[in-house]
């Protein structure tokens, strides 16, 4: 099982990983399948039309996580990871207008976001919740080329066929020659005492065996800057987050109270939980807004991890740059793991695949950083992962924000907790990750749909004018 670092932890934007950068993604790939033109049906005529219809979770949140803005930006050539938001809004505009798009290197195409974004509130299709297709009709109306598309958690996308051949808990997954292809924590707490290496050591040799080690470190160090300046942004910001719901951004107040009180040496031995909170409420304050963030490993959790960061380098003795990188290999260890074994889809899963998943790779990462053995890392993980179990995606609206902001900022809280706790022990404990990571799957097997990123249960339907 191979999941590289920066497949974990992707640029991207605002607001969810799953319903926007990953229908901007899906619509990506059909674009360029267009241009092939090798999956063209045959008889048909050049493409005049393009549609997506919406499916599951895309349907009954799609508005709220501007997923129909997703399609129609990548439909238009538009990629998460290099989006220039004053030109996309430009082109949204025109296109919204004109009701045609011209994709880069294609001639102009009919299609009107109005009707050609089709948001199916029917049964989900069989395979995930979170569902697209998208179809391309010549002037006659005959189909061209038609794609199911599944937006499986962080960014990630799977045609349809793909589902039925590299997904699921059972796969084994490509190893492609990686030195430590662990599948399992036992697997990589197996592999660390053979080695002698710890899993941040263990990691970096997987990731080495692809690209050199002067790259993965640039690559960890910007993903790193987009982190903290997403920070940064979201703590100098304040008014109102878009969606109707009316949120004020807290973060830039919340953390001018607190260099204030710094200044007048009344902190409060508790503080240190509102540091953590705001740092991770100010990424997901950009978040909200549509801003660059970073998959860590979902958008709706990607508070978490950089909060858990920012706190090691402010607030932690002998924190360094070299136990920044081992917190994000050991992060995307563990990140790697759960989702190879279980999910982090809200949609599938509910939170506890998202922020639960967050925060056991940041108390993994911290714990690392920390100095702890591989073995008191497994034990962070799971402590983290075992305190979200059960938790549903609810969010108000359909947005990324109640209860969402907040949720990062306990997500992180726990995950330093977790940290903290590990280090104090040996190792040992009761509950493996793995049988965490287990259970988890099991209880979103179990959890019913309302609860899973539909905003038909839960808050989102118990919080009155909404």
């Amino acid at each position: 099982m191979f999941l590289s670092i920066f497949e974990i932890f992707k640029v991207g934007v605002g607001p969810s990983s799953s319903h926007t950068m990953g229908p901007m993604v899906a619509a990506g790939r059909f674009l360029a399948d267009l241009a092939d033109g090798s999956m063209k049906i045959p008889g048909a005529g050049p493409v005049a039309r393009l549609e997506c219809r919406l499916h599951g979770s895309l349907a009954f949140t799609g508005k709220g996580h501007a997923t129909d803005r997703a399609v129609i930006l990548g439909l238009a050539g538009f990629l998460p990871d290099t989006l220039d938001p004053e030109k996309a809004e430009a082109i949204e505009a025109r296109i919204r207008e004109a009701k045609r798009l011209t994709p880069p290197g294609m001639s102009e195409i009919g299609f009107d976001p109005d009707t050609d974004v089709i948001f199916d509130f029917g049964p989900p299709l069989p395979l995930h919740a979170n569902a697209l297709k998208l179809a391309a009709y010549d002037a006659a109306g005959h189909l061209h080329l038609r794609e199911t598309y599944y937006s499986v958690g962080g960014g990630f996308v799977r045609t349809e066929a793909e589902m039925h051949t590299i997904e699921g808990p059972k796969s084994p997954g490509p190893n492609e020659g990686a030195p430590f292809p662990f599948a399992t924590a036992a697997e990589m707490l197996e592999m660390a005492a053979r080695s002698g290496l710890s899993i941040a050591a263990m990691k970096r040799a997987n990731e080495e065996s692809r690209i050199g080690r002067a790259e993965l470190d640039r690559g960890i160090d910007r993903i790193w800057e987009v982190m903290n300046a997403c920070i940064e942004r979201g703590l100098a910001r304040d008014g109102v987050l878009p969606g109707g719901l009316r949120v004020r951004r807290r973060a830039k107040a919340i953390h001018d109270q607190l260099l204030a009180e710094r200044g007048r040496n009344q902190a409060q031995p508790h503080v240190a939980n509102d540091w953590m909170s705001v740092y991770a409420m100010a990424v997901n304050e950009e978040n909200a807004n549509g801003g660059q963030v970073v998959t860590a490993p979902t958008n709706g959790a990607a508070g978490v991890f950089p909060a858990v960061c920012r706190y090691y380098l402010d607030h932690i003795v002998g924190a360094s740059k070299a136990g920044l990188r081992d917190m994000f290999l050991t992060g995307a260890a563990i990140g790697g793991l759960i989702k190879h074994n279980a999910s982090i889809s809200g949609a599938e899963c509910g939170c506890q695949a998202e922020v639960g998943s967050a925060s056991a790779m940041a108390a993994a990462g911290l714990c690392a950083a920390m100095g702890g053995s591989p073995e008191q890392v497994e034990n962070a993980a799971e402590i983290a992962l075992e305190h979200h179990l059960g938790m549903t995606c609810d969010p108000v609206k359909g947005l990324v924000q109640v209860p969402c902001i907040e949720r990062n900022g306990l997500g992180a809280i726990k995950a330093v907790s977790a940290a903290s706790l590990a280090l104090r022990g040996d190792g040992s404990h009761i509950v493996s990750l793995d049988a965490c990571v287990k259970t988890m799957r099991e209880t979103g097997a179990d959890m019913s749909t309302k609860y899973k990123e539909t905003s038909t249960g839960g808050l989102a339907v118990n919080v009155p004018d909404c």
